[in-house]
């Protein structure tokens, strides 16, 4: 594979594709550009009564872009279920620096002041390509995941990308689609973000950050889940 940018890798996701390693140690990246692709529709999410009262309680501190880098470090460690990711040295880079230039973000769950859960992703335009998740804690991704759905709907997302559906994913409504629905949706959502310069015949992405952090911070676990409960 060409070395891969940031740039690269942007242009790549608006298009439907995205790079993944064999493993945590193989430093080459391959192209992905899935048959059927994963969705989580955000007006039909569903949050499981349990998961509802753990949302209430406030058990964790949830936080947004406050940790980047300890959220995907902590994505490419080994857990229960998996000994070994695809996220490599590279993609913590790359994506370290799209961090840095407004296009990835993270939600943090903090307990006592320790990292128990988190996960990343890509935002470009309206769609969010929902990357990886980790919990040291019971229901701490999944905290994350709820509050990431309330922040994408408040600010007028139309597309949750999760690449592949899973066990856990499906207990939240996640859905597949086959690559061509999946490239009309992703067209669509992601047209805000194509700027296109006629008259030099260039064409280049914009973050639209304000989108993704519009939500207030000190929105409580109640509110959180009144605004999944909202269709548009």
């Amino acid at each position: 594979m060409t070395d891969v940018t940031p740039e690269l890798l942007l242009g790549a996701y608006a298009e439907g594709v995205f790079p993944m390693a064999e493993d945590r140690f193989d430093p080459t990246l391959y192209w992905y550009d899935p048959e059927f692709r994963g969705i989580l529709p955000l007006d039909t999410f569903h949050c499981p009564r349990r998961l509802k009262k753990t949302v209430r309680s406030e058990l964790y501190h949830v936080t947004f872009d406050h940790d980047f880098g300890q959220v995907i470090r902590s994505c490419a460690k080994p857990a229960r279920g998996r000994r070994t990711t695809w996220i490599n040295d590279r993609i913590v880079e790359l994506y370290t620096s799209l961090f840095e230039r407004g296009f990835a973000h993270s939600i943090e769950c903090w307990k006592d002041n320790e990292l128990v859960g988190g996960l990343y992703g890509v935002a470009l335009g309206r769609a969010f390509f929902g990357e990886s998740m980790f919990s040291r804690q019971r229901d701490a991704s999944k905290v994350a995941l709820v509050y990431l759905v309330a922040r994408l709907k408040y600010g007028g997302y139309e597309l949750l990308d999760t690449q592949f559906i899973t066990d856990h994913l499906q207990q939240f409504g996640a859905a597949e689609i086959t690559r061509a629905e999946y490239k009309d949706r992703l067209a669509t959502a992601v047209q805000s973000a194509v700027v296109t310069d006629v008259s030099a015949g260039t064409m280049s992405l914009s973050a639209d950050v304000s989108t993704f952090s519009s939500m207030p911070d000190s929105a409580d676990g109640s509110a959180i889940l009144q605004s999944i409960s909202q269709t548009s």
